[in-house]
């Protein structure tokens, strides 16, 4: 497929939806990529001149003019919808709904497979940075050791406030929905949701198998106190949200989710406010570094067409990994050193500590810096996230 240009048939008129009008119109002037048609679902919601709005699905899948399909919105069942029929129709399409592709990707790998068109969504996994496409095209080896990072802005925003202003989680949060980083209903965010569908979908790439969500240890920030905030300033390290996927030993690798007490000497330390950071690390070239904004609609929309003008030379993602006879074995069978406050014996016991390093008791909290098997915190995930506890990853480094 090598279209002189393409015509969009555009899904969704959102941040991101206008992100990409406005980064096509001034950056890239029609003559590669146009949208012709943009199909939202409240029309009278919708007076911009010069774009050709529609509340029907049919009105794009039945234009013969367009030749591209870009799904940009929040349901992901309709977006599944949408991608499946493009795919079917063989139309390229490119989907920015990790959610939607974090539970639907094998079945998309396949349907492309069969019906030999394509479809490309690395503006899906951290905004504006293209890890996916690296991923595919620089580390399609058995080298790669690890993939871990800062996957979402908004609760990145809510830390650096906290740990660089001094402001309470309760106004950080605050501050972050008002300036749009966040909805106003944060528990995709702060409970690393988005973070768990992001990395569901870099571990596919990275490292050629696909983890159901389930199965993956995903725990956020939303409980997090000043008892947590103080513990991290003592040991002179940060509190950040972080997305793992990680080879133990040569066939084993380890997905999860969760806060970390970072040190200064890591790179994603200093990434702060609503920016990214992903760092890749190989068996002989060591760690890579991957910086820039995970959010808002020109960083994304940029993104966006970056897989558009790929499709113009018939790029396609090869998953590569997927077909290697070397691919590791999802496990929780491990143990780590993890930090964990709490406040009474009921909660205490929602943890079987291997290992115990350190522990701490007063009036008002306690807390336990020891070993624990992933597989127990798997186990006791919906109590934790009931509970008045909070639990970090507490690397020895």
């Amino acid at each position: 497929m090598n279209h002189e240009r393409f015509h969009i048939g555009l899904f969704g008129f959102g941040s991101v939806g206008r992100g990409l009008y406005d980064v096509l119109t001034r950056l890239q002037p029609a003559e590669k990529a146009v949208i012709s048609r943009v199909c939202v679902r409240h029309l009278e919601r919708h007076t911009e001149p010069n774009i050709r709005f529609t509340d029907q699905p049919d009105d794009i899948f039945n234009d013969p003019e367009i030749n591209f399909i870009v799904e940009l919105i929040d349901d992901a069942e309709a977006a599944y919808e949408i991608v499946c029929r493009a795919l079917r129709q063989g139309l390229p399409v490119v989907s920015g709904n990790k959610k939607m592709l974090a539970a639907h990707l094998e079945e998309l790998i396949a349907l492309q497979q069969t019906m030999g068109s394509a479809l490309l969504y690395d503006a899906s996994a951290c905004g504006s940075i293209p890890v996916i496409r690296n991923l595919e095209e620089y580390y399609d080896n058995d080298l790669l050791q690890s993939v871990k990072g800062i996957l979402n802005g908004s609760s990145n925003f809510i830390l650096s406030k906290v740990f660089n202003e001094g402001m309470t989680y309760t106004d950080a949060l605050r501050m972050a929905q008002e300036l749009g980083f966040a909805e106003s209903d944060p528990t995709l965010d702060i409970d690393g949701w988005d973070s768990l569908y992001k990395i569901i979908i870099i571990t596919v790439h990275a490292f050629g198998i696909y983890v159901k969500p389930e199965e993956i240890f995903t725990y956020g920030i939303s409980s997090m106190n000043e008892h947590d905030i103080q513990f991290a300033r003592e040991k002179q390290r940060r509190i950040k949200l972080v997305g793992t996927a990680e080879k133990l030993g040569d066939d084993q690798l380890s997905v999860s989710v969760m806060p970390h007490l970072i040190s200064r000497q890591k790179y994603i330390y200093s990434v702060e406010d609503e920016f990214n950071g992903v760092v890749i690390k190989g068996l002989f070239y060591y760690k890579q570094f991957m910086f820039g904004r995970g959010a808002g609609g020109h960083p994304t929309g940029s993104a966006v067409l970056s897989d558009i003008m790929a499709r113009l030379y018939n790029y396609r993602y090869e998953y590569k990994k997927l077909h290697s006879p070397h691919k590791p074995t999802f496990t929780n069978d491990f143990a780590f050193r993890i930090y964990f406050r709490y406040s009474n014996d009921v909660e205490r016991a929602l943890l079987p500590f291997a290992k115990i390093e350190e522990t701490y008791h007063s009036a008002s909290y306690n807390y336990i810096v020891g070993h624990v098997r992933m597989s127990q915190l798997v186990k006791a995930a919906p109590q934790l996230r009931q509970a008045n506890v909070f639990l970090a990853a507490y690397p020895e480094d």
